[in-house]
């Protein structure tokens, strides 16, 4: 693993036109001889989304073959490259338009084979090369996602909802043909080695909503639809054997579409009983990639993220590389080539800027050095601690050279989902750079609930959304001061969704922070269940819908404790958000100006479930060190 992080040779905070060079959907070739990317450079001092292009490197070295940017207003994704490596197909999305262009590059040029009134995603070739696969919106009411915003609630509400099925269209360029029926939403999909149909995860009905229902089916390339399995878990990543008998995927608790958590799982093809064949593992999985007879997975496993090989028999594992860093790709965590033998993924952590990292899976190396001239921003150090008879991680991050004998402010940052991890990332932009930069120690921790330790820690908070993973958070912040100069009389928490609600129940059940800000939060579990546009995900953790058992939604919501809060608290939302709706954040701010307590709400105009305008995250920025300052004092 020490191949991939190069150690930084200069010192010193970077100059404000310093850049970061991001890696996205970074995707090896087959021959395993070239890696497709979308890349930017990143400013450190602004909050606007730099545009990417579509890079094109030689693996052994990262010298750039090709750059593509065929509309410098588009956004970028979906690279593919087709099982000869000859062609490399990639997506041209217009959001403001809500259109697309499917482009395949051959022989350098870039050349549109489909151009779109709709959203297309995740491009994948047919195994003869004559055929891709796409996942296509037809004229979206809204970019897709429940972390999007969503469509204004204006005129008969539920009438449409727009459904993303699985179409193809010729490589060479002609008509969209969809496949999947009309009023099923596909989540995803991968082809059959046969080219003549696709194994999906798939729900009828809002595709916002219904992913945690969802079924694993197959569709054909002649427009046939049946039904796989149904296991009752969420299920991500399904993926055909080369033999075409079996569906892999990884199935588990999830409260959210995006982040991967799970053991793995199987099914007939043919149709029949889904199996779990890791129920014991303590790790959580995270992708899936055949190569020939071998199963490759990644996995998040405590403070660690590893790359191996699962038996999709016995589920046994082999460890093939791991170490505390990142791994992302464009088709998982990690690309591999067709024989399974290299690897390329963008790899990073704390203290390390991204770069490329590519070579035998055992022992890839660095070859990018876009970021090499950057230094660390912050210190970093896992923690691990006992609550509750669980042994417990987290991360604790702070200022590179804190002052001899100073006590130091920290703010506890709860992490969303809650089925998640946080993962090492380089910190230089963003809520935990904003507050270690202003001086503040930062404290995340991996309580249960979270990803990273198998599914029976991932499952310990069903029914109990406040009672044990704030005890492990508060024990963490106990183990913290141990081993760090924080000062327990100035501490803050802060958290957004999951963790929004995690600081509205904090500040209603203890008294120990001084400081509180609550965005995208739940109030109030029973009004939230008829407010919200996903309460699907809900089911699962409090065993049953509102309507047969309020009483443990009305248990776990933090509006019913107001009158025990004291906590001055900062609260946002965006005023489009269907994950969780601004009306969860105006009753807990009605509630505690009821009760006098110090508050602030803000209600930012458009934004959904993530504030992604920069006039509104540099004000969001602002507000929440200005908050901590006041109630905490300057650090």
């Amino acid at each position: 693993m020490a191949g991939l992080i190069l150690a930084l040779a200069l010192a010193g905070a970077p100059t404000p036109a310093a850049m970061v060079h991001q890696y996205h959907d970074v995707l090896l070739s087959p021959k395993g001889d070239l890696i497709a990317s979308v890349e930017a450079d990143d400013p450190f001092q602004s909050e606007a989304d730099p545009h990417a292009v579509v890079v094109v490197r030689n693996r052994t070295d990262g010298k750039i073959i090709a750059q593509y940017d065929p509309c410098p207003t588009c956004f970028y994704s979906g690279a593919a490259w087709s099982s000869d490596g000859a062609a490399l197909a990639f997506i041209s999305t217009n959001r403001k338009a809500r259109s697309a262009t499917l482009l395949v590059v051959r022989d350098g040029k870039a050349a549109v084979t489909l151009e779109f009134a709709g959203l297309l995603e995740n491009p994948r070739w047919s195994p003869d090369g004559q055929t891709l696969a796409v996942l296509a919106t037809d004229r979206p009411r809204k970019i897709g996602g429940a972390t999007q915003a969503g469509a204004a609630i204006v005129g008969e509400i539920g009438s449409a909802t727009d459904e993303q099925r699985v179409a193809i269209v010729p490589a060479a360029g002609g008509p969209l043909k969809f496949l999947s029926p009309a009023d099923t939403y596909v989540y995803e999909y991968d082809w059959a080695p046969d080219g003549k149909g696709f194994a999906v995860t798939a729900a009828k009905g809002d595709g916002d909503n219904n992913w945690w229902i969802a079924k694993l089916a197959a569709v054909g390339v002649d427009g046939s639809f049946r039904e796989i399995a149904d296991p009752h878990v969420q299920m991500k990543w399904p993926k055909v054997s080369p033999d075409g008998k079996t569906v892999t995927f990884i199935g588990g608790l999830h409260s959210d579409f995006g982040p991967t958590g799970g053991d793995l799982w199987t099914a007939p093809y043919a149709g029949g009983s889904a199996v779990n064949r890791t129920p014991n593992y303590k790790g959580s999985l995270t992708s899936l990639a055949w190569r020939g007879k071998t199963l490759f997975a990644t996995a998040i496993e405590a403070d660690r993220n590893s790359v191996l090989t699962l038996d999709p028999i016995s589920g046994a594992t082999k460890t093939l590389l791991t170490g505390p860093v990142s791994f992302s790709a464009g088709e998982g965590k990690v690309s591999l080539s067709a024989d399974g033998k290299l690897l390329a993924a963008v790899v990073e952590d704390f203290t390390t800027p991204p770069h490329i990292g590519a070579g035998p899976v055992a022992a890839p190396h660095q070859i990018t050095h876009d970021n090499d001239a950057l230094t660390p921003q912050v210190s970093a150090k896992s923690i691990t601690w006992k609550s509750d008879g669980f042994e417990v991680q987290g991360w604790l991050t702070g200022p590179l050279n804190p002052e001899p004998g100073k006590k130091y402010p920290m703010i506890v940052l709860v992490h969303g989902g809650p089925s998640s991890a946080v993962q090492p990332s380089y910190m230089w932009k963003g809520t935990t750079n904003d507050l270690v930069q202003h001086g503040f120690y930062v404290f995340e921790a991996n309580p249960r609930g979270s990803f990273g330790q198998g599914e029976a820690f991932t499952k310990a908070n069903i029914k109990d959304f406040g009672g044990g993973d704030l005890r492990d958070i508060l024990a963490g912040v106990d183990a913290v001061e141990k081993v760090a100069p924080v000062d327990d009389t100035r501490l803050g928490v802060y958290g957004h969704s999951y963790g929004g609600y995690m600081s509205m129940w904090t500040v209603t059940h203890s008294t120990r922070f001084k400081a509180a800000v609550a965005g995208a939060g739940i109030a109030n579990w029973v009004s939230y269940y008829g407010q919200n546009g996903i309460d699907q995900w809900m089911v699962p953790f409090f065993g049953s819908t509102v309507y047969d058992d309020a009483s443990v939604y009305d248990r776990l919501s933090p509006i019913r404790y107001i009158k025990a809060a004291k906590t001055p608290t900062f609260i946002y939302v965006g005023e489009r958000d269907v994950e969780c709706p601004p009306a969860q954040s105006l009753e807990f701010h009605h509630g505690l100006d009821a009760v006098g307590v110090p508050n602030s709400l803000v209600i930012y105009a458009g934004e959904g479930h993530g504030i992604r305008e920069a006039e509104h995250k540099a004000d969001l920025k602002k507000r929440i060190l200005g908050w901590f300052d006041h109630y905490l004092g300057q650090p």
